[in-house]
Parts: structure tokens; C-alpha cells; sequence
């Protein structure tokens, strides 16, 4: 049996609309008698999933961590119960035994994944959960105009190196790779992969489409006019390949893959 955020049918109204479907069926897929003491978010963002998840456990303990100190306090503004911790995700472990460890979407750009998946199932607690889905971003038009868009203008020297390349970080890393690494600590492993279309209209930008970990980088290193420039260039790229189609919208594709490991 699997839980469903369904408990709130307004739980995902500070999610964009664009992004909650891979968060939904990420946490659908958690037993429906996990009852977690502590709880990680790991690549945090603006933390909306560490307060739902704060929400529907009110007896545990949430702890958000993430690498970039503007995204949590961003996370911050909200108030909220979740604690918030800035930590290179890299080398930052649990020191505890921890009841979840979920991620939806902020490992994408964490390199050394063959170290940092066996590490986190160790920091389960008996019966744990290490819940995590990963866009797929090696697949998609996007994230290449946004690679070129960072190597073609006055910033490019700034923004050199922002982004691992696709042999440092987990894109580069398949199922088979992520199960390998997994099963010889005996857990059970649950992977599957997920092709989304969202319709996009003038009504909702290209650039809000984004998973927000993938501009992170630009708004780190560029600000006011420059910022600007570079976002305004971006689009331009974006719109001359996903042209809007003649029944008023483009389908833009996303693939995530979804990992769920119980020990």
C-alpha cells in the first residue's frame, strides 16, 4: 500500500504547477504505514516538500539541507517548523539513524552519486526509507541551449564550470548503475523512470518551466543588468525551438527517475 498527498487537496498550492506531478508520485510511492520520527530533504530548494512533509508527520522532526544559502532563505521566509541547514551536499551525512531521507530534484548537480547513495541508505534506521527522483536533464533540449546560453556572452567566464559535467554528476548515471550500488547492502529497490509533457502557453513562461536547481547557478553568479541579459537570452533560445504551437500551446518533455530503497 502506498501513501498519497492527497491527505491536502490544497497541499501543493506553493508548489509550481509545473513541478508537483514528480513530487506526487514520489511520496505516492511511500508505505502507507511509514510513520517517520526524523526526517531529511536533501537538496531542499524553497522547501515546499519539507513542509508538507513536516505537515502531514507533526511528530517528526524535518531537517532541510541544501547548498545554496539564497534558496533557503528563500525556504525561510516561509514560516514553517522544518529546520534549515546550508551544507555542501557532497560530504554532509546524517550523524543519526534517520527515519526518511527524501530528495525530489536537488542531487541533480551533487557529483559522486557511487559514493553518496551507499552512504545515505547507511544512515538509515532500521525499516528506513532513502526516497529520491532525479530529472534527467541529459535528455532534454533545455539544458543544452542553457549550457550554450552560459558559454555564448559576457558572463561565460563567471559561469565557467557552474554546472558538472555529465561525467562528474548523477545524470550521467542509470538505473542499473543506482541498483548496483544499492542492492549488495541487502535493501529493497524500487526504480522506475517517468516521461512527463507539459503544455505551455504564454500564460506560463518557458524559463518557470525549469526544475529551479538548474538557473541556481546563474542567479549565484550574476545579478541586476547582467541577470537580466543572460535570462533574456535564455528565453530567446527556448522560444525558437518550442515554437507555440497552433493549438495555443507547446509540449515541453521531462524525464525523472524515481528511486525508492528500504532497508
Amino acid at each position: 500500500m502506498t501513501l498519497s498527498l492527497a491527505w491536502d487537496p490544497t497541499a501543493f498550492a506553493t508548489i509550481d504547477v509545473l513541478r508537483r506531478r514528480p513530487v506526487m508520485d514520489l511520496t505516492a510511492a511511500l508505505p502507507l504505514s511509514l510513520t517517520p520520527h526524523t526526517i531529511v530533504d536533501l537538496g531542499c530548494g524553497a522547501g515546499q516538500l519539507s513542509r508538507l512533509l513536516a505537515t502531514h508527520w507533526p511528530q517528526a522532526d524535518v531537517l532541510a539541507v541544501d547548498h545554496s544559502a539564497a534558496m533557503l532563505h528563500w525556504a525561510a521566509d516561509t514560516p514553517s517548523r522544518v529546520r534549515y541547514l546550508q551544507a555542501d551536499l557532497e560530504v554532509w551525512r546524517p550523524h543519526w539513524p534517520v527515519d526518511l531521507i527524501v530528495s525530489a530534484g536537488g542531487l541533480q548537480h551533487v557529483a559522486g552519486h557511487e559514493q553518496l547513495f551507499p552512504d545515505l541508505l547507511q544512515s538509515l534506521g532500521p525499516g528506513g526509507i532513502l526516497a529520491v527522483t532525479l530529472p534527467r536533464p541529459q535528455d532534454e533540449i533545455a539544458h543544452r541551449l542553457l549550457l550554450e546560453t552560459a558559454a555564448d556572452g559576457p558572463w561565460s567566464d563567471r559561469l565557467h564550470g557552474a554546472w558538472p559535467t555529465a561525467e562528474d554528476a548523477g545524470r550521467s548515471c542509470d538505473a542499473q548503475d543506482y541498483y548496483d550500488w544499492l542492492a549488495p547492502q541487502g535493501a529493497m529497490i524500487e526504480l522506475w523512470e517517468t516521461e512527463y509533457f507539459h503544455a505551455l502557453d504564454g500564460d506560463v513562461p518557458l524559463l518557470q518551466w525549469l526544475h529551479q536547481s538548474a538557473l541556481v547557478p546563474v542567479m549565484e553568479c550574476l545579478t541586476g543588468p547582467d541577470l537580466d541579459r543572460f535570462l533574456a537570452a535564455y528565453r530567446h533560445r527556448l522560444e525558437t525551438v518550442y515554437p507555440e504551437h497552433f493549438s495555443g500551446a507547446a509540449l515541453i518533455p521531462t524525464k525523472w527517475l524515481f528511486l525508492v530503497a528500504r532497508v
